[in-house]
């Protein structure tokens, strides 16, 4: 088996566990320097010295999204501005955008921490990296960019969109890894067959890394299967740096989380209480190796679970489970809890579909209905009782999912708006 930082990533538990909290207690010395938490230490009388385990991280309140909106722009600074080098920013189409600060040494150890998991993968400097997110602002682009330079891998710096250029880079520099989001991955194979080229046989790609949209199981066996590749989990968000937070190792069987750069915590969203592993609740991130704007207790509202057990690959950090959900992203119809990706899950399971489908909320008479759009296949062109069949066969998986009958649409391929970008599921026409 072949590591990266092989004394950090197979590292005993209760090493592991030292580890943290000597961090831990260097961070809150940090961050009394910032407006923000030096005020709450204050009225908590909570210092380094008074931390004794990692138990008393509950001592320190959450920290969630309002508070980063609240202290916009600079007020979660723990480090004066002239040694920040850099800042990442949502788009604040909803009220002050969320601020992310770093130092030069925190983006040395983001790019480590990327670089970390694309070795965990098999890439290496030999690998031609084409990554096909944003740049600026958005995370994704610049943290994939300098995490594959720290690997020293051939980088093409490709950006979104743009799916028949994409295309030619790929082939005409022996891409062998991309970086792309689930719902594009599935369009870029199109355009690869309407080109009339089988990636699986005309390119060199052989990894792709996916992230920053929930996807099912069924979405990434698909993607591996029409590009010919291994797809690879990943986990990020801006308030941690962005992406490299949580990787799939080859054995794919959960995102190893970097404990030496996060302390981890499941609780219920209700409740607000720790659950034990192997139960979802809502992932809770305290960063444990940032300088600029270390954040405690961050409510990353993503649901999932740690997986038991340890992973045959030898690494010692623990795994999270695929991504259910986002506690903020829940659709609640007639007293049902339900999330897009289980109609996902559903849809991806038949051959006679296409990749692209639409969610609809909205309420007729007196009464919300759902609705969900979704295009067939071009190699499906059977008769109408056949349709009738195939309609009637989905319609009732999602109902024994969702405990809901929706409204089933099958459309023609190329039917729905397609995007380059994030892809919109949901439509929610309800006005509460």
């Amino acid at each position: 088996m072949m590591y990266w930082q092989e004394e950090i990533e197979t590292m005993n538990r209760s090493d592991l566990e030292e580890l943290q909290l000597k961090r831990l207690k260097k961070t809150i010395e940090s961050a009394k320097n910032s407006s923000h938490y030096g005020k709450l230490f204050s009225e908590l009388n909570i210092t380094s010295e008074n931390i004794h385990s990692l138990d008393d991280l509950r001592k320190i309140p959450f920290t969630t999204k309002d508070d980063l909106r609240n202290c916009y722009p600079f007020g979660m600074a723990s480090i004066p501005l002239k040694d920040c080098v850099r800042i990442h920013s949502s788009s604040g189409t909803t009220g002050n955008p969320t601020v992310v600060l770093h130092s030069k040494k925190d983006l040395d150890e983001w790019a480590n921490q990327v670089a970390r998991c694309m070795y965990m993968v098999g890439l290496r400097d030999t690998d031609v990296f084409q990554n096909t997110s944003g740049y600026g602002m958005f995370t994704g682009g610049l943290g994939f960019q300098y995490g594959a330079e720290k690997l020293g891998a051939l980088t093409v710096p490709a950006a979104a969109g743009n799916t028949k250029r994409q295309i030619k880079f790929i082939t005409d520099f022996g891409t062998t890894c991309l970086h792309i989001i689930p719902s594009y991955a599935t369009r870029l194979a199109e355009v690869f067959y309407e080109l009339g080229i089988d990636p699986r046989k005309e390119t060199k790609l052989k990894t792709i890394c996916i992230g920053a949209e929930p996807h099912s199981e069924e979405q990434r066996k698909r993607i591996e299967q029409l590009l010919g590749v291994k797809a690879y989990n990943c986990f990020g968000m801006s308030e941690m740096n962005g992406p490299g937070v949580a990787f799939e190792c080859t054995e794919q069987n959960g995102l190893h989380i970097w404990e030496d750069y996060v302390i981890v915590e499941i609780i219920d969203p209700v409740t607000l209480e720790p659950v034990p592993d192997g139960t979802i609740g809502e992932l809770v991130l305290t960063t444990i190796n940032r300088e600029a704007m270390p954040l405690f207790r961050y409510r990353t509202r993503d649901l999932t679970r740690i997986i038991p057990g340890t992973c045959p690959c030898g690494r010692t950090h623990k795994r999270l489970d695929r991504f259910k959900g986002r506690s903020d992203d829940m659709i609640i119809l007639k007293g049902v809890n339900i999330f897009p990706i289980q109609i996902e899950k559903i849809l991806m399971n038949f051959k006679e579909l296409a990749n692209n489908y639409l969610i609809t909320i909205e309420t007729v008479g007196n009464s919300d209905e759902m609705q969900v759009e979704v295009e067939i296949s071009d190699l499906f062109t059977d008769d109408y009782s056949t349709l009738q069949k195939l309609s009637k066969n989905i319609t009732h998986q999602l109902k024994d999912e969702l405990l809901i009958t929706p409204r089933l649409k099958l459309v023609a391929k190329g039917s729905l708006p397609v995007q380059e970008g994030k892809a919109i599921r949901v439509r929610d026409l309800r006005k509460f």
